[in-house]
């Protein structure tokens, strides 16, 4: 099974592999044959970051069409109830406050559905009080407030 993305997020994937295959793969090709005309090959440092450069890009082009071949598109639902992209602020029981994004797609800030976190908030309601079974040990969090 792949990851859930909303709508927008799986267009936001799409677009930024529409920019690697296009725009930023015929860069890098032109990059290395800029660098290739400088001469020797084994002393040629612009040459050799620019070789390493297409790899990082292949991959992430490989990455990019594995995670949207295997998406499994989620309706962005009901604003007060948590979803795939919704936003929640959660307290912890010392009143301490954490905001989130429910995101398979990572990245600062996100909780993927599949951890303690992001499967315990899935489907509830602001006001609702959960049990989160972490991996230090079982927490409770009250929802404070879900955002589309």
């Amino acid at each position: 099974m792949g990851d859930h993305l909303t709508v927008e997020q799986h267009a936001r994937l799409a677009a930024e592999l529409a920019q690697l295959e296009g725009p930023k793969r015929s860069e890098m090709v032109e990059a290395i044959r800029v660098a290739r005309g400088h001469g020797d090959l084994s002393e040629n440092f612009e040459y050799h970051a620019a070789k390493n450069e297409q790899g990082l890009l292949e991959r992430r082009i490989t990455i990019l069409r594995d995670q949207l071949a295997h998406a499994e598109i989620v309706a962005d639902g009901d604003a007060d109830v948590v979803a795939i992209g919704s936003r929640v602020v959660v307290e912890d029981e010392a009143g301490e406050r954490i905001d989130v994004e429910l995101s398979a797609l990572g990245g600062a800030g996100t909780v993927s559905p599949s951890s303690p976190l992001g499967s315990a908030l899935l489907g509830r309601h602001a006001g609702d009080a959960v049990d989160v079974q972490a991996p230090r040990g079982p927490w409770r969090a009250t929802i404070v407030e879900v955002r589309a």
